[in-house]
């Protein structure tokens, strides 16, 4: 390797990705051998999703472009077109930046539009959190995002061995952990002044010596057509219970309108106290579902951190159908009863031991020193 260091482009598109990369970007920044290139996209450039690129540059990190693509509306045909803008805006920036290495977080639809570009512009490809199944098309976009790249960091052994049998080779395949159990290994989590401030700066006054509930749900695009419905059933469930209610609005997918509008006209209606959120830091949101009786939702979040945490979970419907998971997650179907009974259960059931199945709180550096030191490709051929 030559004294040039090498450009990592890392383009981010959701607030779940830029705190689940706050550790690899850290990682990225404070290694000799690298350089980073943070481009900020979707939702972190619209000011309904909150002011994002301010808490980037708080946090220390300089944002080399941005990248609008979202078309508004709330249909997949604007998905469709959404991804093509994606793949067109992004090809500018990867011009102009040259990075070696592009990485692709995850699995969302701008994702692989961001991996196709990277391999028509001749780039090497690095993918975070290949090998995972899942449901609605998220499950293909990352088995095709892992096809297209050609270094695979995972998080765990069930996942690499996944990507192996996909025909990748092993050497090229990482087994990392999830960087989002890094932010969360460094903060304490009992100490909640820092979410009470940021709440209250949205006028909610709210004291975490109190029971309450959390929901993130987010509209699955092949059930596009019972988005609305779904929403009713958990909103439904949790008349029972009466306990404040902390709903985290869903990201900007196709059936997320009529799920916001919903919520915004019955806010009032509720028979307990609910409060919307659009957005907040890995960190405050992270202390808000550890101090929770119970996260509810259809959230990675629910599988991932709230492991960690030992949080407990619902997780509703197929969003995170087959995902690896703790004893802290319970699945149901988009039915009140069942949803009502399994949140029940889990609040008579309390706190879980924390699990490491999706990492142990070093993967930032992990990455990093991978990709100081590992031999950049273009050909790559199927090891089967």
């Amino acid at each position: 390797m030559t004294n040039q260091k090498r450009k990592i482009c890392i383009p981010i598109s959701t607030r779940g990705n830029y705190g689940k990369l706050k550790s690899t970007l850290s990682a990225i920044k404070k290694n000799n051998s690298l350089e980073y290139q943070l481009i900020i996209a979707g939702g972190l450039v619209l000011s309904s999703y909150g002011n994002f690129k301010k808490i980037i540059q708080e946090d220390g990190f300089e944002i080399a472009g941005e990248l609008p693509f979202l078309l508004d509306g709330d249909c997949t045909e604007n998905i469709s077109i959404s991804a093509g803008l994606a793949q067109m805006q992004f090809s500018r920036l990867v011009e102009r930046l040259n990075p070696d290495v592009v990485f692709i977080t995850a699995d969302r639809f701008e994702a692989l539009s961001f991996a196709q570009t990277a391999l028509c512009m001749n780039k090497t490809i690095a993918h975070l959190e290949g090998g995972e199944v899942s449901g609605s098309i998220d499950e293909r976009i990352r088995h095709a995002i892992t096809k297209l790249s050609h270094i695979h960091f995972v998080s765990n052994q069930e996942s690499a061995e996944r990507v192996s049998s996909m025909g990748e080779n092993k050497k090229n395949i990482i087994i990392s952990g999830n960087p989002s159990i890094d932010l969360i290994n460094k903060i304490n989590v009992n100490n909640t002044s820092n979410l009470e401030k940021f709440l209250k700066e949205k006028n909610i006054n709210f004291k975490f010596y109190n029971s309450y509930l959390v929901i993130s749900q987010h509209p699955v695009v092949t059930e596009i057509n019972e988005s609305l419905n779904q929403i009713k059933h958990t909103f439904e469930a949790l008349d029972e219970f009466k306990l404040p209610t902390f709903w985290i609005l869903p990201n900007i997918d196709a059936g997320n309108s009529s799920a916001y509008n919903f919520l915004q006209k019955n806010i009032k209606n509720a028979n307990y106290p609910l409060f919307l959120i659009n957005s907040m830091p890995l960190e405050l949101y992270a202390t808000l579902i550890a101090n929770s009786k119970c996260l509810i939702g259809n959230s990675s979040s629910g599988i991932r951190e709230s492991s960690y945490l030992g949080v407990p979970s619902v997780n509703i419907g197929k969003r995170q159908f087959g995902r690896l998971r703790g004893p802290n997650t319970i699945d149901c179907s988009h039915s009140v009863k069942r949803i009502r009974d399994a949140i029940r259960t889990q609040i008579n059931h309390g706190k879980y031991n924390s699990s490491n199945i999706y990492g142990e709180g070093n993967s930032g550096e992990l990455i990093s020193n991978f990709l100081a030191k590992c031999d950049l490709f273009l050909d790559k051929t199927i090891t089967y």
